[in-house]
């Protein structure tokens, strides 16, 4: 569906947060609000409702501090504890829904909320008044394109490490974090981007995400209008890493948010 869209960065932090728990590195006590990173999610927003990449642990705060009132639908990239755990969080949707929380994963991923959320599945949950349990629904996703709020998403398939994860892409605009490596099959899915979001974990490699270099050589290659990078560590401070970045090429902060 054509119209306006909103894309907002929720948190751009790496699994542990900045600051990092017992960490009293320079970024880690900043007071720059740019420094201080959430676990990663963003919400994009349509002319139908909301749609939530990810449920990270922090999802209520992120939320709150975007005075974000409802959510329509969820799409989930992976089931680590960073994009899933705050999943709970949704639980007071689907009474102004009026029905569950539609979540869109793969089966691998759904497998993993039902264990991990086993009490919103159990025997007599669907009877439970709303708002006690959450009331989710799931709607299994593979490879090929599908339709959430009236927009076509594109999964992009994507390795970290050995785990098997997805970015998505809407229109010409691209969300790929937590990768260390894109399959031939997927980039010509990143061609005619005019935004492309990446990750970019640290300045030396990682066995499951992309290095600053790497995520630049990845940038080179797709050639998008801009791209912002995202699930940071503290190892790269705000200001002083995007005065090194090439034009066009900068760290996302949380809140960020631009129209696509």
């Amino acid at each position: 569906m054509l119209g306006p869209r909103t894309f907002t960065f929720l948190g751009t932090g790496t699994s542990v947060g900045v600051p990092m728990v017992g960490c009293d590195c320079d970024v880690c006590r900043s007071t720059n609000p740019r420094n201080q990173r959430y676990r990663c999610a963003v919400l994009i927003g349509t002319p139908q409702g909301n749609i939530l990449i990810d449920t990270p642990p922090e999802l209520r705060l992120q939320l709150l501090r975007e005075n974000v009132r409802l959510v329509h639908s969820v799409l989930f990239t992976h089931y680590h504890a960073d994009h899933m755990f705050g999943l709970d969080d949704v639980r007071p949707f689907p009474r102004h829904l009026g029905g569950p929380m539609p979540l869109y994963c793969t089966e691998e991923v759904q497998r993993k909320i039902l264990e991990v959320f086993s009490y919103a599945f159990a025997q007599g949950a669907d009877q439970v008044a709303a708002g006690y349990l959450p009331k989710l629904i799931f709607h299994r996703i593979s490879e090929e394109p599908f339709t959430v709020l009236g927009q076509r998403v594109t999964p992009i398939p994507l390795l970290h490490a050995h785990f098997d994860v997805f970015g998505f892409r809407i229109g010409d605009v691209a969300y790929c974090t937590d990768v260390n490596e894109i399959p031939a099959r997927s980039w010509p899915l990143l061609q005619g981007l005019r935004v492309l979001v990446l990750d970019a974990l640290r300045q030396k490699p990682h066995p499951g995400h992309l290095s600053l270099n790497e995520a630049l050589d990845v940038v080179d290659r797709v050639k998008p209008e801009r791209a912002y990078f995202t699930h940071m560590s503290h190892d790269l401070e705000h200001e002083a890493t995007n005065r090194s970045l090439p034009p066009g090429v900068e760290l996302a902060y949380d809140g960020l948010k631009f129209e696509f």
